[in-house]
């Protein structure tokens, strides 16, 4: 269950193009930083893009203003999010295990993903539009590089032997 919600997120976040790792390592950290900030655990984001981007004061008000008006589409998914993840630890650790409830309970948790992914590739590309060319440039291939590492640490768990019990 784990690796397939890595494996979702982390493709989702290489396809979208602007360091999009640093938007959210997971949803459960975005929702453990829902207390502060713009409360998505956007905030490494921000702090990424400045300094790796060099985001002049404007642009960093306006990634700040976009990330404000997203937050009403993006919170309330997060926090259901981590309602289907409740939801299936408690299934996960119930006396009988009843597949078709852990279907149905894993069905509607990938359909808040996708909503989700889409939302999170909706502030990526408004972020991206707001770059230099030489801002898109370097995002692009700090993708890229993501990307590339990405590749690399599947093919060595493709090439790892089985652990032993």
């Amino acid at each position: 269950m784990k690796s397939v919600r890595r494996r979702i997120l982390a493709i989702a976040l290489a396809v979208a193009g602007v360091g999009a790792a640093a938007v959210s390592q997971t949803v459960a950290k975005a929702h453990r930083h829902m207390g502060g900030g713009q409360g998505l655990g956007l905030e490494p984001m921000v702090g990424f893009m400045t300094d790796y981007l060099d985001l002049t004061d404007a642009q960093q008000a306006q990634v700040n203003a976009i990330i404000a008006s997203e937050k009403p589409n993006v919170l309330p998914l997060v926090q259901q999010v981590h309602q289907s993840q409740q939801q299936l630890r408690q299934l996960e650790t119930s006396q009988t295990f009843d597949e078709g409830k852990v279907r149905a309970a894993a069905s509607q948790q990938a359909q808040i993903m996708t909503e989700l992914t889409v939302q999170k590739a909706k502030i990526h590309s408004e972020i991206f539009n707001i770059l230099t060319p030489e801002q898109k440039s370097k995002a692009t291939q700090f993708s890229q590089r993501r990307e590339e590492r990405f590749q690399k640490r599947m093919q060595q768990i493709e090439q790892a032997p089985p652990a032993q019990p």
